[in-house]
């Protein structure tokens, strides 16, 4: 059952009750009926409905928007809080404000400008990250090119783009690849050679278990690297 709403002398705010009784309340100015999910204000110990209170010029503005709620009080001389009684937990919980209309709409008005500003910061973001992905994949395919003259310049490019891409989990992405760590490299040269110019990939496909595709194609992946340390 919900207790019958009460308003702490302590408090500062103005809190306003939404109703989640089936049995109907009434205001005691206006003797107006309040049913389920109306809301009703304390004042002296007397329930008010939002228009006897004179916070029925207020509009609903419910909680999810940190930003918005901030600006729309901030913004609002005369504001309350709306909570609703929780059966589960015991306890009256936060639901939103009630705002002066005028203040929401500067409230939104702000927020819309700051989403362009985010969107525009996300954009450069990208930009940024993107041209910094370039780089370090050029730098992994001339160190590649250092490691193995015999790579053809295409593979090497293949090879440092697949490592390199940001969210990968590749080895490109560790600390020791972007810091174009040989072994690193080396690692992801094996990886590319294992796939490109063995029948790895048939083995799996085949069901044979991946330990021992490896170690079938390890021969393979000797030559190949040993040749592309060779070739100048």
């Amino acid at each position: 059952m919900e207790p019958k709403p009460q308003l702490e002398s302590t408090s500062k705010e103005i809190v306003v009750f939404e109703l989640t009784s089936r049995k109907d309340s009434s205001c005691s100015g206006c003797q107006q009926e309040l049913g389920k999910g109306s809301f009703l204000t304390v004042d002296n110990g007397k329930g008010l409905c939002m228009e006897c209170a004179d916070l029925d010029h207020l509009v609903w503005l419910p909680s999810g928007d940190a930003a918005l709620t901030r600006r729309a009080r901030k913004h609002s001389k005369l504001w309350a809080v709306v909570v609703r009684f929780s059966r589960a937990r015991r306890r009256y919980e936060r639901q939103g404000l009630l705002v002066e209309e005028e203040a929401l709409a500067q409230a939104e008005k702000e927020c819309e400008a700051d989403q362009e500003v985010r969107e525009t910061r996300r954009e450069y973001d990208a930009e940024r990250r993107s041209e910094q992905d370039k780089l370090l994949a050029k730098q992994m395919q001339a160190k590649l090119r250092e490691l193995f003259p015999g790579c053809t310049e295409k593979d090497a490019a293949t090879i440092a783009q697949h490592t390199s891409k940001r969210g990968s989990g590749r080895v490109g992405r560790s600390e020791a690849g972007r810091n174009l760590d040989e072994e690193a490299l080396r690692f992801a040269a094996v990886a590319y050679v294992r796939h490109r110019f063995t029948n790895y990939d048939e083995l799996l496909m085949r069901g044979v278990p991946r330990g021992l595709a490896r170690s079938d194609v390890r021969d393979k992946i000797d030559t190949v690297l040993a040749r592309w340390q060779q070739q100048g």
